[in-house]
């Protein structure tokens, strides 16, 4: 029996494993960067061990210092988790051979699934249909999706339409592979457009019983990570099912496979093509608990302490959808910071490795908790999930938020017609918060995009809210109504990055104050009331209402002259490594084109030029560490 187990990981993954070991009365030990020295998961570990440094290959993904944080703490058993060692053959082998329980499958299940390559040869000798392997040097026709034989993720991953395109794919792809997991062997297939992602949750003991735990749809992806997903899969038809669980069934009976594990799929039509095996808890089991009523975490300990499965898998009960929620901004590019404030309410599971307070590292994956619905119908759990989404109260870095709510409530994701093309060009969905569902906004007419002074109502509130909190900390005659003066001699207002100056004394025409306060205002438009609470921060002020959050950064009436830029100014979006510097001062480029690529966040984010113009200046160097907002180079737009 375990009795002490080690989460080999961080984050959201380590709080989940704890929640299970305090159910089952099993010890907990955490092992956590300096990065991480403050982290949740930290605290709510029985025991937990410094890890030196902050870079992954030093503290997570160094074998010697996770066994040797078993010998400090006296834990029995390691779990993986997902990510970093989760799919490592050599990590589990030494797990076992220090004497401690493994709980994950055999190391030889692992190698064998851990290269794509030699996993779609195997699969293929065992009759599960897989797409065939295209030669590099003679690809004949295109789309090809260049892929990493090792890790997931979506990193090490291209898109080529064209054989001009295929050298700078392979050798991206090949860059970004050898960082991720330090092994840069790509390979490619075609690429099958427009079809889903389907996977099947499998668990197997070591008696010879395996079961598949019903499929998850994982269709809605962006650079081929997965951003919804949802248990069952709405648009496969039964006997398309019956043959993914059989496939997936036969998948891990090949390779001796023990413990929990999912066998993914490409599926089109009637076509089942097998994609990979993740020979790992995934990160949307959620979804699969919900639905079937089970604790997967559980069911691994109890696997690898050598209890048997049941004969049957427990059967479907409803529907249940996951969003992950990223810290990044509209073009998908990974925030770090503090994170102030962050409350999901409602009727709603959240799986998450922050809290208020919470310091989001540029070091590790930008994700900040998947939030999960359960209902009766498919059209429940969405609703749910929605709306929890909508309420969450999220401050001081910007999330992918938005961009959830717009997927669950476009039509298409509605109708259940989504595919892996979903979010990319040509899908349904844009960034912007009009391609949702229903007629789009018209800012000359709706008071919360815009209004006569140029800003929405939101920022109003907020300046209402402003000057409020200047009148409670005033010391000279505090109880003199906000705004007063014996004479006025020019409107009131207060200027926003975001929005420009926001005039709130007068008012816009048709608004009215119906109560204001430092945190809460009371706004009236034709007829219409709306309520919003106001966060005040050291450089921000956040605003959150019943349809949604603004974030918002007044504008010094004095600015220092020293937090001026020079304009044509390529900032860096996040702390990172310059992988390539792609421009020399004296170059023309056109916009879009690629100035350089930082590496952060363990994935390649190209800087583009914002304009045609002239490298004005490049500030920065090839392997070079940069603070976020570091200026890297400067495009003067023109011809000169």
């Amino acid at each position: 029996m375990i009795t002490r187990l080690l989460v080999a990981n961080r984050g959201e993954i380590a709080r989940r494993v704890f929640r299970t070991c305090r159910t089952l009365g099993v010890g907990t030990v955490a092992v956590f960067s300096d990065a991480d020295a403050r982290s949740p998961h930290v605290a709510e570990a029985d025991l937990a061990v410094r890890l030196p440094g902050v870079r992954p290959a030093e503290t997570y993904l160094d074998i010697g210092r996770i066994l040797a944080a078993c010998r400090a703490s006296g834990a029995d058993a390691v779990h993986p988790g997902y990510g970093f060692l989760s799919e490592n053959a050599e990590f589990a082998r030494a797990v076992l051979a220090a004497g401690l329980v493994w709980v994950g499958p055999p190391p030889g299940a692992i190698a064998a699934m851990g290269a794509k390559i030699e996993a779609k040869r195997l699969m293929a000798a065992a009759g599960v249909p897989v797409l065939p392997s295209v030669d590099l040097a003679a690809p004949g026709e295109f789309p090809l999706l260049v892929k990493a034989s090792a890790g997931g993720g979506g990193r090490g991953m291209r898109v080529v339409r064209a054989a001009g395109e295929l050298d700078e794919a392979v050798e991206s792809a090949r860059r970004e592979a050898a960082a991720a997991f330090g092994d840069g062997t790509v390979f490619a297939e075609p690429l099958l457009e427009r079809a889903r992602h389907v996977e099947v949750q499998v668990l197997a003991d070591r008696h010879g019983g395996v079961l598949a735990v019903g499929e998850r749809e994982c269709s809605v992806q962006r650079r081929h990570q997965k951003v919804i997903e949802e248990c069952p899969s709405p648009g496969i038809s039964g006997a398309t099912r019956a043959l993914l669980h059989e496939a997936a069934v036969r998948a891990a009976r090949t390779i001796g496979y023990v413990g929990a594990g999912t066998v993914e799929f490409l599926v089109k039509d009637d076509r089942v093509a097998f994609l990979e095996m993740n020979t790992r808890l995934q990160v949307e089991h959620p979804v699969t608990e919900l639905v079937h009523g089970v604790d997967l975490v559980r069911l691994q300990i109890e696997v690898a302490e050598g209890a048997a499965l049941p004969a049957v898998a427990p059967p479907p009960s409803g529907w249940a959808v996951e969003a992950r929620l990223y810290a990044e901004d509209a073009d998908h590019v990974p925030q770090a910071g503090v994170l102030r404030r962050f409350e999901i309410p409602g009727d709603v599971r959240v799986d998450s490795g922050v809290e208020s307070g919470s310091e989001v590292s540029p070091h590790y994956d930008a994700l900040l908790a998947k939030v999960v619905a359960h209902g009766s119908t498919r059209a429940e759990a969405v609703r749910r999930l929605v709306t929890a989404l909508r309420r969450a109260r999220l401050h001081g870095l910007t999330t992918n938020r938005d961009l959830l709510v717009n997927i669950l409530t476009n039509r298409d994701f509605v109708a259940g017609e989504t595919h892996t093309g979903f979010l990319g060009p040509g899908g349904p969905v844009r960034r912007s918060p009009n391609s949702a569902a229903g007629p789009k906004t018209d800012p000359a007419t709706d008071p919360e995009t815009d209004s006569e002074t140029g800003a929405g109502l939101p920022a109003l509130a907020a300046a209402l809210a402003m000057a409020a909190l200047n009148r409670r900390s005033a010391r000279v005659l505090p109880g003199l109504p906000s705004g007063w003066r014996n004479v006025r001699s020019q409107p009131r207002s207060v200027r926003f990055e975001q929005t420009g100056e926001v005039t709130y004394d007068p008012l816009p025409e048709g608004v009215t104050v119906v109560a204001a306060d430092p945190y809460r205002v009371v706004l009236e438009h034709d007829g219409l009331r709306r309520a919003y609470e106001v966060a005040h921060y050291p450089e921000s002020v956040c605003v959150d209402h019943a349809d949604g959050h603004a974030e918002l950064t007044p504008v010094p009436r004095l600015p220092e002259p020293s937090e001026h830029v020079a304009p044509g100014s390529l900032l860096a979006p996040m702390p990172g490594n310059v992988l390539r510097v792609e421009v020399r001062p004296g170059d023309r480029v056109v916009k879009g084109q690629a100035v350089l690529v930082l590496e952060a966040m363990k994935m390649e984010h190209r800087i583009s030029a914002p304009a045609d113009g002239v490298v004005a200046g490049v500030h920065v160097e090839k392997g070079r560490q940069v603070d976020a907002g570091a200026v890297l180079a400067i495009i003067q737009e023109g011809d000169s």
